[in-house]
């Protein structure tokens, strides 16, 4: 069965600018129904996908011929369930959104549209396989993000998107003239620029080329994660957005980074991710370190969730650049993992904050009396955030470690040592605010069929995937593989290219 991608790519922007124009009451409806069905076009991919067969339902066209630009889209055992997670991540915001209505106030309309915009962007970056469509997609991904922040933001939201453009704009404009280069520097067949990435995979560009590419795709990509010390906009920007806005960011829009790696900076430049590799298993190092202790110190609830995903994102760096294949496959397990851990964790944050009427865990407390779901579901979320033995966040962990431990020894050690932070500061948030001293101002109550609507449907996914990690791990193996083979060959690492 073939699939037209192009269907899936669109369909969130087109119900979001149906819902532009449409009565605001009925813009979330229709924004709604638009992430659903992107979601059932990507359960549809997952069950199709034959992991065998390499890249699957290609749409390719000339674009730009004369810059050698192709409308190229493809799935692959990297992108297929990081397109899934995409699809959950967007339906769970805008169901959160429409449920609550106070998130976008009276102009529903703009804050659809902007929220299904960046659907369509998150997924163009995904299914991209030509390397200028990969930037456009890329860069216009964050876009809807600075409106959502800018318009609907909390207290300092014009400073903190500032940060984040100014941020983000250095490492775009990076990546852009990387791309450029790269494009019109590769020798390929026929002597014509290209920007295919099959195609540039296949053309030779000399190591000093690749290692100041390399460098230039790594900083974007660094920036984007955040990664330790790129991460200054993230502090504001984590305090500012409106909580559905931040789950999708924080649990979906990072992934994009770490693919990037996987699907461009290693195959296209594995000279120059040779060259990097021990700079990039540092700042991975640092990120979780750096990520686990802010953490423990903050009392801020989003922000313990901020700095959490600062050292995951630097656990699933450490996988990628092991280059290794376990330490590789868990990365990708991991940024899965990571996703569908944070999405019902900032809920949860939402939840509690309207209880206490405040997001610092020290006005928290007690709220499990009275809400023994609200508190089971902490509960799964929690354990699965700290990777108990069991959850699918232990497998990919344990597999991250293991590439490292074949790599480098004594990085592998230090990278445990976040995981035993990780079980500090993901119990002190959960004892803090559900047990303890009931707070001055909370009032304790249980979920609503409203809210076990949005959470529910993402704590089954948790352990469903704990259930069955095998299917994410089968379907990605082969085109994981041959995606860090090079670097592997570059640096040395031939056993693992020969597997």
């Amino acid at each position: 069965m073939t699939l037209h991608l192009s269907y899936l790519l669109w369909i969130p922007a087109v119900f979001g600018l149906l819902a532009a124009f449409a009565p605001r009451r009925t813009s979330g409806p229709i924004a709604l129904v638009g992430s659903l069905l992107a979601l059932a076009f990507a359960i549809a991919l997952v069950a199709d996908f034959d992991r065998g067969a390499g890249l699957q339902h290609v749409t390719d066209a000339s674009w730009i011929e004369q810059l050698g630009i192709h409308y190229k889209l493809g799935v692959d055992g990297i992108n297929l369930f990081l397109i899934l997670l995409t699809a959950v991540g967007f339906v769970a915001s805008t169901l959160w959104s429409v449920l609550d209505r106070t998130v976008a106030g009276t102009r529903e309309r703009s804050y659809y549209f902007w929220l299904s915009l960046g659907h369509t962007a998150v997924l163009g970056a995904l299914m991209a396989q030509d390397l200028a469509m990969f930037v456009v997609f890329f860069d216009l991904m964050l876009v809807p993000f600075f409106f959502l922040t800018g318009i609907f933001g909390g207290e300092n939201r014009i400073a903190a998107v500032t940060k984040l453009f100014i941020y983000t704009l250095v490492g775009s404009l990076l990546m852009l003239a990387a791309a450029i280069a790269t494009g019109t520097m590769a020798n390929v067949d026929g002597g014509g620029t290209t920007f295919v990435l099959s195609e540039l995979q296949q053309a030779g560009l000399s190591e000093g080329s690749q290692k100041w590419i390399f460098l230039c795709f790594a900083a974007a990509f660094l920036v984007k994660m955040p990664m330790f010390p790129l991460h200054g906009w993230m502090p504001d920007g984590y305090r500012a957005m409106p909580l559905p806005v931040l789950a999708v960011f924080s649990g979906v829009l990072s992934k994009v980074a770490a693919y990037g790696f996987l699907k461009i900076a290693l195959p296209l430049f594995p000279e120059g991710a040779a060259a990097f590799q021990e700079l990039l298993l540092l700042i991975a190092l640092a990120s979780i370190l750096y990520g686990s202790v802010m953490a423990f110190t903050t009392t801020e609830s989003r922000l313990i969730l901020g700095y959490s995903s600062v050292a995951q994102l630097g656990f699933i760096v450490l996988g990628i650049f092991a280059l290794e294949e376990d330490g590789a496959q868990g990365a990708i397990l991991q940024s899965v993992n990571h996703g569908l851990v944070v999405l019902p964790a900032f809920f949860i944050v939402g939840l509690l904050a309207a209880r206490a009427g405040s997001s610092d865990i020290r006005d928290m407390g007690g709220v499990a009396f009275r809400a023994p779901v609200l508190a089971g579901l902490f509960l799964i979320v929690a354990l699965a955030t700290l990777a108990m033995p069991g959850s699918s966040n232990f497998i990919g962990e344990f597999l991250i470690l293991l590439g490292v431990f074949r790599d480098n020894l004594v990085i592998a050690i230090v990278a445990f040592s976040g995981v035993v932070m990780a079980s500090v500061y993901m119990l002190r948030m959960f004892i803090s605010s559900m047990h303890n001293r009931v707070g001055r101002n909370v009032h304790s109550r249980d979920i609503s069929l409203a809210d076990g609507l949005v959470l529910v449907p993402l704590v089954a996914a948790i352990i469903a995937l704990a259930l069955y990690p095998q299917l994410p791990l089968k379907k990605g193996e082969r085109d994981i593989n041959s995606s860090i083979g090079a670097a592997a060959v570059a640096a040395g690492q031939e056993e693992v290219a020969q597997r």
